[in-house]
């Protein structure tokens, strides 16, 4: 059992990937990391021994503290996370529990250079439906929860790209873009390294909206719906966004740990 300042790798795995996940702090030192420079889904790397210059950046927020065995490190972290007023907790075993149960990690190398805020920032056609919004939730939730987007004129997003150091996606001649029958969330789960039961399921559901293939999941027909739905909602890009952001992280709930409920209206009556 997890001390009152540990979690348990199960109960952080069942908070990631959603909107009220903790923020994820991986403390390993550089050896450590080095050896396997994969990170906990949307972790931060931070340098410990500068605890003290970052801990206000963390506040209003809770903290989940990673090192290899979760032991002096991400313990001295905590603790001054905690004097800081930032509630913190570290992460029972360290990063090697983690990966010993099994638990999901994001492929650092082909992460983009971030920003002077530490964001990474990315650029793609305006006017999103199914694959733009998908991209984003992904990395917001799994990769960086402050990732930037900015939509912009087809013909526009390789000179955005460049003049703005932004990643290009979702748009053809990018890297990351659609590959055969494949859409660029299925690449982008790829490339990450990211592929787990949940996120596959839901993979199969944007590629079949958004390539009008909707007997591939029956579910597909009723998300671009929805999908359709919100950008006639919302002339703003941003704004529809964020509101699609909340029909994504549902989808991805019921992709997780709904899909053999059903529901039936009226009840069965129980024979006299």
């Amino acid at each position: 059992m997890p001390s009152n300042n540990q979690i348990s790798t199960s109960q952080l795995s069942r908070l990631i990937g959603q909107p009220n996940a903790p923020v994820i702090i991986d403390v390993r030192v550089a050896e450590d990391f080095d050896n396997d420079p994969r990170l906990l889904p949307a972790a931060q790397r931070r340098d410990f021994q500068n605890v003290g210059a970052w801990a206000s950046a963390l506040s209003g927020q809770h903290a989940v503290i990673v090192c290899q065995k979760g032991l002096k490190l991400s313990e001295g972290v905590a603790a001054w996370l905690r004097h800081a007023g930032v509630p913190a907790e570290t992460l029972e075993g360290g990063f090697e529990a983690w990966k010993a149960a099994g638990g999901l990690l994001a492929k650092t190398d082909k992460l983009p250079h971030k920003d002077e805020a530490g964001r990474t920032v990315w650029v793609t056609r305006a006017r999103p439906k199914v694959d733009r919004i998908a991209c984003p939730w992904l990395i917001r939730r799994f990769i960086d929860p402050h990732a930037v987007f900015l939509f912009v004129a087809a013909s526009e997003v390789f000179a955005v790209a460049e003049r703005f150091g932004a990643t290009a996606f979702d748009i053809e001649g990018a890297f990351w873009s659609h590959r055969g029958e494949r859409c660029t969330f299925d690449v982008m789960i790829e490339e990450f390294g990211l592929a787990s039961e949940p996120l596959d399921r839901l993979a199969t559901i944007v590629r079949a909206a958004d390539t009008a293939r909707l007997d591939l999941a029956p579910q597909a027909a009723g998300f671009l719906a929805a999908s359709l739905g919100l950008s006639r909602m919302f002339r703003d890009d941003l704004q529809q966004l964020e509101a699609g952001m909340l029909l994504y992280d549902a989808f991805y709930r019921w992709c997780r740990d709904a899909v053999e409920e059903t529901h039936n209206w009226p009840s069965p009556q129980k024979q006299a």
